[in-house]
């Protein structure tokens, strides 16, 4: 299982995928908010979209589960 983790804490202002989306290795998935900087958060691997942990709008924090991909 791989999990795709916010790098930073931040708001999720946009989930960019949907469940059983195939995604590529540096395609963004959840665009985030932190300190006033919209930081697009990016697969790195090519995968399928397992399950979304996030809405738009939840705060998350560093090292937090964003996305599992099969």
């Amino acid at each position: 299982m791989k999990k795709i983790t916010a790098p930073m804490a931040g708001t999720v202002l946009k989930v960019l995928v949907e469940v059983d989306a195939n995604v590529s290795e540096g395609q963004a998935v959840i665009l985030l908010e932190s300190m006033k900087m919209e930081i697009p958060i990016e697969s790195n691997w090519n995968s399928r979209v397992e399950s979304i942990l996030v809405s738009v709008g939840d705060f998350v924090d560093q090292d937090d589960d964003l996305i599992i991909l099969a």
